[in-house]
């Protein structure tokens, strides 16, 4: 379930971050973070393509209210979601990449599948 980390932040914070890491993840295919975070982020993009998958007004409204950019989520019901239409999950990908060289935090790479 999506939400269950507190990755060292207070709640508004956290959602501020995972909803500008959906978005920058959406619009770029892949990006370099710590393998906490990458988790979180990989289950809210999964829920946010299932919603793209759909054509129906309430989950256009959801992804328009957590995508923080209006162009990524006409990206996403346009060419990301039906990419995935015959998929039924598994629409990102986490590459362990090793440790940051200043703290020695575990470093992935999420990407789109």
């Amino acid at each position: 379930m999506p939400g269950t980390r507190k990755l060292g932040r207070t709640s508004d914070q956290r959602k501020a971050m995972l909803r500008a890491m959906v978005t920058f993840l959406l619009e770029n295919g892949k990006i370099e973070t710590t393998v906490t975070r990458a988790k979180e982020v990989a289950a809210m993009t999964e829920k946010m393509i299932t919603l793209g998958k759909s054509s129906e007004l309430h989950s256009k409204r959801q992804v328009f209210a957590y995508v923080t950019k209006e162009a990524v989520a006409k990206k996403l019901f346009d060419e990301i979601a039906p990419k995935y239409a015959d998929r039924k999950g598994g629409y990102t990908k986490i590459i362990k990449i090793g440790p940051r060289r200043g703290d020695a935090a575990e470093m992935a790479i999420i990407q789109l599948v």
